[in-house]
């Protein structure tokens, strides 16, 4: 039997892609579904937009902190055995959903599992090939060869499940940026990820999108954040070397 899945979407004036993130989710047909919107009260159209879903969502419209608060007022509420959230301006490619859920069916004692995403820009087309396939490389190690030396696992492809919040809390609030990269280490401690190579979702860069406008404080934050669960000076130091040279490398890809 197919797990329940939740989906859990932050949502703050994001009116140009919601729609499609939306439909995205809801053209799964996946038959055992929930879905949770969380807008922290949008001064765009994205609530017009959401509106016209109700019957097919739940929708909370309110004030938050911030996204990552957002993410976890959902997390809260969801019921599904598998959960993830999928930001507003991301979308799941067909079929996604069921493949997720195929998985831990037949693999009961996966606690969590990631997959591949592409990366689109506002229009949707395919941008950043290289560091798409270079982090699809570093997956196909084990995750001590890499987690301490970059996020190498797809956001919105990523599931896991809701039983863990019972044993590891839910995301870092105090964390802007690199409240997946946080989670993903805590998860870590309990079970390495089942690493699929399948095409999941798109992970789009814009203007406005913090991974697009603000990667120099993303990446200031990331430090932080692998400094707490890595105390070795030797690990630090690769990161510290590794993100520098991203920076420089998205600098000239921008």
């Amino acid at each position: 039997m197919l797990p329940s899945i939740s989906v859990i979407t932050p949502s703050y004036n994001q009116g140009a892609f919601i729609r499609q993130t939306v439909d995205s989710v809801l053209s799964q047909n996946y038959p055992r579904l929930e879905y949770i919107v969380v807008d922290g009260l949008s001064t765009d159209n994205s609530l017009a937009i959401l509106a016209t879903y109700q019957s097919q969502l739940t929708l909370i419209a309110e004030r938050d902190t911030g996204q990552t608060n957002a993410i976890n007022k959902g997390l809260r509420l969801a019921t599904g055995d598998i959960v993830c959230w999928l930001n507003s301006d991301d979308y799941f490619l067909p079929g996604a959903l069921r493949k997720v859920g195929e998985h831990f069916a037949h693999h009961p004692n996966s606690l969590w599992l990631t997959g591949d995403c592409q990366i689109v820009d506002e229009a949707g087309v395919h941008i950043q090939e290289p560091v798409r396939q270079y982090k699809r490389l570093l997956r196909t190690l084990t995750p001590a060869l890499y987690a301490g030396l970059t996020n190498a696992i797809c956001q919105p492809s990523t599931f896991w499940k809701r039983s863990a919040h019972e044993q590891l809390g839910y995301l870092n609030e105090s964390l802007r940026y690199t409240m997946d990269y946080d989670w993903w280490l805590r998860l870590l401690a309990l079970q390495p990820p089942a690493v699929s190579r399948e095409l999941l979702t798109a992970f789009r860069i814009h203007e406005t999108s913090k991974g697009g406008s603000e990667f120099g404080k993303q990446f200031e934050e990331d430090f932080e954040t692998v400094s707490r669960h890595y105390p070795s000076y030797f690990v630090q130091t690769l990161h510290r070397w590794h993100n520098q040279a991203i920076v420089q490398v998205y600098k000239r890809i921008k």
